[in-house]
């Protein structure tokens, strides 16, 4: 932690006081204009800022356990509203008030979520975890159904981003938005291990078809 703590001790100091970079901070101050909004997982060896090189103001970022997109919230047979959610919340934030014109949602290897849920893995023992994947990957989902083939679970992550992504075109701010042209969604996958990001290409059968960007 002492590390961290210096960093950020001499942060102000060393990037926003430089000459280079202190306008820019500035502009900070007067609101943020990014250009897409990043779903990720929460893993800590994923970095979208260092991935993509955006800059403060430039990167609006929504990280859950799994990059996982839940379903959006809506009423019940009684009229009342879902239950408020903060990662609805925040994509509708970007989407309607920020006007951001893409999302990209970024699977990764090695991830822990995904690995425990085409394992079958008991977890038990981490129970808010447990509830989060049983609520937002349907019982039914094609990657609960997957093999992993190799410790990176390359496949079923690929699978999973791009459920993520047919999960956000259920928003109505981003089917809105998409259906007008004025808002892009993205698939990625990036390999922790390499630094690799490929891009979801449509492909012919029914493996998910990742290229380069």
């Amino acid at each position: 932690m002492k590390s961290l703590i210096d960093n950020a001790r001499s942060f102000a100091a060393t990037h926003v006081a430089d000459p280079h970079n202190a306008a820019a901070f500035q502009a900070l101050g007067a609101g943020q204009s990014p250009e897409a909004l990043f779903v990720t997982c929460s893993d800590s060896r994923v970095v979208p800022a260092l991935i993509t090189g955006a800059r403060p103001g430039e990167l609006f970022e929504l990280r859950t356990a799994g990059n996982v997109v839940p379903p959006y919230p809506r009423a019940d047979d009684t009229g009342r509203e879902g239950r408020p959610m903060s990662e609805a919340a925040t994509i509708e934030y970007a989407v309607c008030v920020l006007g951001v014109r893409d999302i990209v949602v970024c699977g990764h290897s090695h991830c822990g979520a995904v690995g425990a849920l085409v394992r079958g893995e008991d977890l038990s023992a981490v129970p808010a975890v447990r509830d989060w994947l049983d609520h937002s990957v349907a019982p039914d989902a094609a990657v609960r159904s997957l093999v992993p083939a190799s410790a990176d679970v390359a496949e079923a992550v690929q699978t999973h981003v791009l459920a993520q992504v047919e999960r956000l075109r259920a928003y109505p701010c981003v089917r809105e938005r998409v259906d007008d042209g004025s808002l892009t969604l993205h698939a990625w996958y990036y390999e922790v291990h390499t630094g690799t990001v490929t891009a979801h290409r449509p492909s012919f059968d029914e493996r998910p078809a990742f290229g380069p960007l």
